[in-house]
This record gives C-alpha cells, sequence and structure tokens, in this order.
C-alpha cells in the first residue's frame, strides 16, 4: 500500500501542524529548507490544497482512501465536511490512539496490523476498519504485557468524552461518533469540502 514513508518532521513543519499529537515535530514555526523563511503567499486553491494534506497526514491515510472516504460521508445525511470528519475517527488505527493504547497514530497503525487487538471479541488487523457506536475494542490476551501499550497506557493524560474505558480489562467502548468541537480543532474541513467539489 502506497503511503508517506519520508521524514514525518519535515512534512510537519512545511504543513505547520503537528501530525502525531505530541508537538515535539515542530521546533520551528517556518517550513524546513533554505528558503524556508522566505515563503511565497499561497493561492487559493493552494490553501485548499494544503488543508486537504494537513488532514491526510494527519490520519496517515493514502489519497485513494482519503478520497473514497470524503465520497462516503457525500452520501451522508448531515454536513459533508463534519461527516468525513467523523469517518476519519472512527477508523479503528485512530479509535486505538484516542483510548491511550498508542502514544500516536503511526504507533495504532502498527499495533493494529500486527493483530493486538480485538473488537468484539474478534481479531482485526485493518487499521480502516470502521468502528461502529456500541463496538467494545480490547487487548488480546497474548499482547497485555506488551511495553508500548503499558507505557501509552501510563502517559494517557486525556479520553474522549465519546470513548468509555476500563483499565482493568484493558478494553474501551466506542459509545457514539464524535461532535465537531470533540474533533482536531486546527482543520477548516470546509476547505476539503471546497477542493474537492472543484
Amino acid at each position: 500500500m502506497a503511503r508517506y514513508t519520508g521524514p514525518r518532521h519535515k512534512l510537519a513543519r512545511r504543513l505547520g501542524i503537528s501530525l502525531d499529537g505530541t508537538g515535539k515535530d515542530i521546533k520551528r514555526n517556518y517550513p524546513p529548507g533554505q528558503h524556508g523563511h522566505s515563503r511565497r503567499k499561497l493561492s487559493e486553491y493552494g490553501i485548499q490544497l494544503q488543508e486537504k494534506q494537513k488532514l491526510r497526514h494527519m490520519f496517515g491515510v493514502s489519497e485513494k482512501q482519503f478520497r473514497r472516504t470524503f465520497e462516503q460521508a457525500t452520501k451522508m445525511h448531515g454536513v459533508v465536511g463534519e461527516n468525513f470528519m467523523k469517518l476519519l475517527e472512527s477508523r479503528l488505527d485512530n479509535v486505538v490512539y484516542r483510548m491511550g493504547f498508542a502514544p500516536t497514530r503511526p504507533a495504532a497503525r502498527q499495533l493494529v496490523n500486527h493483530g493486538h487487538f480485538l473488537v468484539n471479541g474478534k481479531k482485526v488487523n485493518i487499521p480502516s476498519y470502521r468502528v461502529q457506536p456500541g463496538d467494545v475494542i480490547s487487548v488480546r490476551e497474548k499482547s497485555r504485557n506488551l511495553q508500548i501499550i503499558k507505557d501509552s497506557l501510563e502517559a494517557r493524560n486525556f479520553l474522549p468524552n465519546y470513548i468509555t474505558f476500563n483499565d482493568n480489562a484493558m478494553e474501551g467502548t466506542f459509545n457514539r461518533l464524535p461532535d465537531r468541537e470533540e474533533m482536531p480543532a486546527e482543520i477548516n474541513e470546509k476547505l476539503i469540502v471546497e477542493f474537492y467539489s472543484r
């Protein structure tokens, strides 16, 4: 599968946003490279494209998957931009990250790929699997002693309202789709809708 494997810190600086959620990848507030300080003004198209790339790289999704998710959002009732963000937030790798099982989304994606999680008692190793409200995500019995999962749960300092978590059982329930204010505030989804509506 085609996914970005280049330097993430450079990408984060170019887009002006923390891609892993820790804020460590943006040490300087200007783009990388010799001409980073003297940045040209972006056109309207450039602004829309940059916003799309921010969201796409934040969730680590290929362009094809991203476009397909957007098309699914257009067929749902409600605001297209919000629906699109909700579909991305309900991906299994993102839910695993939100529950605190992994320190970053790429780490969550790898843990899911390696089959460390169960959804409603069944092993799922597809990061793009869409979690439905009411689904229970738990760590497999064999994977409970993994140091990365233990460290991430200890370091977790925030749990979204749409998730309930049982620390003893090492499982969480995805209660509902998130509201707009519970999703990344630094993204302007209207620009992405405009980009794809061209």
